[in-house]
C-alpha cells in the first residue's frame, strides 16, 4: 500500500520539528552558561558598590572590609568543598556497591537513612552534632551539611547504573572482560552524567545551608547575614544575603559545566 501525499507531506514536515527540539535545547543551554556568570558578577560588583559607597559605622566598615569579605567567603568555599569531597567519597562507591547483586537488598536502607538527612532541618541537624560533640568548629559544621547533601548523589548514583543497558553489558561480557572491567569501562562511564546531576544538586544544597554553620563557629557567609539581622544592619544583612546567592549560582554554573564537559563524549 502506497501513501497518500498528505500523509508524506506530514512526515516530511516532522522531521524537522522533531530535530529542532534538541537544537533549540543545545542554544538555550549554551545561553544560561554564557549568562550565568555574568548575572554573578554583576550581583556581586553592584552589592558591593551599592554598600561601599555608602557612609558606613564603624562597626560596619569592620563587617565590610575587603578583608573580612574575602575571609568570610573563603570559608564559605572551604566548607562547600570539604562537603562535596565527603559526599562524593560516600555516596559514589556506596551507590555502586548497592547495585551490584549481592547488595542490592541494602538499597532501600542506605537510601532511607539518606532521605533523612534530605527531610530533617539542616539546623536542627547542626545542633544536634554539637549537643552530641559538645565541640565547635569546621567540622562541626561539616558533618551535618554533608549528611544534609548525600541523597541526591546517592540516589542519582543508583539511578545511572540502573539505566545502563544489559545489552551492553552482556556485549562487554561477551568480549572476554571481567565484572571490574565491565563496571570500570562500560557501567560507571554511562552512569557519569546521572551522578554528575547529583553533585550538582548537592553542591547548591551544600552552598544554601553552610549559611548556617556559623552557629558552631565554622564561618562562612551566615556571619554577616547574622551581624546584619543581630544589629538591625540593613547594608550587612543584604551583602551577606546577596554573596551567598552570587555563590550558589556560581556553583550551579559549575555544575552545569561538568555536566555538560565531563560526561562520556558520545552522550553530550
Amino acid at each position: 500500500m502506497t501513501n497518500s501525499p498528505s500523509t508524506r507531506r506530514h512526515s516530511v514536515v516532522d522531521v524537522p520539528a522533531a530535530s529542532a527540539a534538541p537544537a533549540t535545547q543545545r542554544r538555550a543551554e549554551l545561553l544560561r552558561l554564557l549568562a550565568q556568570p555574568v548575572i554573578v558578577v554583576l550581583l556581586t560588583v553592584g552589592v558591593l558598590v551599592w554598600a561601599l559607597r555608602r557612609e558606613l559605622s564603624t562597626i560596619q566598615e569592620a563587617s565590610l572590609s575587603a578583608g573580612n569579605i574575602a575571609a568570610v567567603t573563603w570559608q564559605h568555599v572551604l566548607i562547600t568543598a570539604a562537603v562535596v569531597a565527603i559526599v562524593v567519597a560516600v555516596a559514589v562507591p556506596s551507590g555502586t556497591l548497592l547495585t551490584r547483586p549481592r547488595f542490592r537488598r541494602f538499597a532501600p536502607i542506605f537510601v532511607g537513612v539518606a532521605n533523612i538527612g534530605a527531610a530533617a532541618p539542616a539546623i536542627g541537624l547542626i545542633v544536634l552534632c554539637y549537643l552530641v560533640t559538645r565541640t565547635t568548629g569546621f567540622w562541626v559544621g561539616v558533618a551535618p551539611i554533608a549528611f544534609c547533601s548525600l541523597l541526591p548523589v546517592l540516589r542519582n548514583t543508583i539511578l545511572g547504573y540502573q539505566q545502563v543497558d544489559p545489552a551492553l553489558i552482556d556485549a562487554g561480557r561477551g568480549q572476554g572482560m571481567s565484572t571490574v572491567q565491565v563496571l570500570r569501562r562500560i557501567e560507571f562511564p554511562l552512569a557519569v552524567p546521572y551522578i554528575l546531576a547529583g553533585l550538582r544538586t548537592s553542591l547548591v544544597l551544600a552552598v544554601g545551608t553552610a549559611t548556617l554553620s556559623f552557629m558552631v563557629s565554622a564561618g562562612g557567609l551566615g556571619i554577616l547575614i547574622d551581624t546584619g539581622y543581630k544589629l538591625r544592619d540593613t547594608v550587612t544583612l543584604t551583602v551577606g544575603a546577596v554573596l551567598a546567592v552570587s555563590l550558589a549560582l556560581f556553583v550551579d554554573w559549575l555544575g552545569a559545566l561538568a555536566e555538560q564537559y565531563l560526561g562520556p563524549k558520545g552522550l553530550r
